[in-house]
């Protein structure tokens, strides 16, 4: 496969630029359908005559079909995709980043989508999808999954496919979450998880970041003592992985107290613990629900995050040992291995 792209990239590159363009534009419609030809010329920054040519060419293939409300995929689009997508993977060498991800990070699998999500909303929801395909495949029945908040997990819940038949699963938080936006706490997303596998779900409805003396208190609740030990029970868990700054400025931090944590050296957040870029903890908020030592007892731990701009936060976090496997895109995968060459250059 690879001497054919090689080829391909020499004699006639026209061909290699089309493929990925179609490319796009199908895995577009997929996280989108119905879109309409300008919302899709403005996503993707086309021209509105490249992409109605475009169109036209997908739909006489019978991979795309449109009506009044936009164009969608049909079943061929849908298996053509699939099948493109490991093609620009092998052509952008997205397989060669993974097996070094892996292997620099000591991660079980490392998976990286085409793209980057920081200018490519639609990468994201690719993120979701391809995470949510990896959860399913390690999903055994009695499992218990823990989730955590946050937009790219929220695209994990928004991707798994609608079970039909009742599933012997419960759904819990990884944390307290009350104070985010309610679409992407992780009570919301693990209930929106379970009711697409027609599982069960528990909810966790404190904080995230409460004082020790409340922590202290609510661990005494027989009910909060009861969610926290079934929380800590799960075998599977599904986290984003956040920037230091603007995790901390969510949680309403002061400037000062966001300041200092740069200022010691916090680069990425995840499960409540603030890591530098060696992956040592620089500070641990005081919450309820998984922690890092609680890592290690988790069969699945799967960490989603991409885009070039959080790719010093998702190597903090990996670089503490805590990860299994890493779902990420293009943009933070090469960002992150260039960042990787430099320290060993320097």
């Amino acid at each position: 496969m690879k001497d054919i792209i090689t080829l391909q990239q020499k004699i006639v590159p026209e061909l290699i630029e089309l493929i990925e363009r179609r490319y796009t534009i199908l895995r577009h419609v997929s996280h989108s359908q119905p879109v309409g030809r300008r919302v899709l010329a403005h996503d993707l920054r086309l021209g509105e005559r490249i992409v109605r040519s475009e169109l036209d060419f997908l739909k006489g293939q019978g991979l795309l079909e449109g009506d009044l409300s936009g164009v969608k995929l049909t079943g061929d689009g849908e298996l053509m995709i699939h099948e493109l997508s490991d093609f620009i993977k092998d052509l952008r060498g997205l397989v060669d980043i993974e097996n070094s991800l892996r292997e620099r990070l000591g991660l079980k699998q490392a998976i990286v989508v085409p793209g980057d999500s920081d200018s490519d909303e639609s990468v994201k929801k690719e993120l979701g999808r391809v995470a949510s395909r990896h959860l399913l495949g390690v999903l055994k029945e009695g499992s218990i999954i823990a989730v955590t908040g946050g937009t790219t997990v929220g695209e994990v819940a928004n991707a798994v496919p609608i079970s039909y038949n009742p599933r012997d699963l419960l759904l819990v938080p990884a944390r307290g979450g009350l104070g985010e936006e309610v679409e992407i706490q992780a009570n919301t997303i693990a209930a929106k998880i379970a009711k697409r596998l027609k599982a069960q779900y528990r909810l966790l409805h404190v904080p995230d970041n409460i004082g020790e003396d409340a922590m202290n208190s609510l661990n005494r609740d027989p009910h909060i003592k009861d969610i926290i030990k079934t929380i800590k029970s799960a075998d599977i868990l599904v986290h984003g992985i956040g920037n230091a700054r603007e995790i901390s400025a969510n949680r309403d931090d002061s400037p000062e107290k966001t300041k200092w944590l740069i200022d010691s050296g916090s680069v990425g957040e995840a499960f409540g613990h603030y890591f530098a870029k060696n992956g040592t903890i620089i500070w641990t908020i005081h919450s309820l629900g998984i922690r890092l030592n609680d890592l290690k007892k988790i069969d699945h731990v799967i960490g989603v995050a991409g885009g070039r701009k959080k790719a010093a936060a998702i190597l903090a976090v990996c670089s503490s040992g805590s990860e299994t496997v890493l779902v990420t895109d293009e943009g933070a995968g090469r960002a992150m291995l260039e960042q990787l060459n430099e320290v060993e250059i320097n």
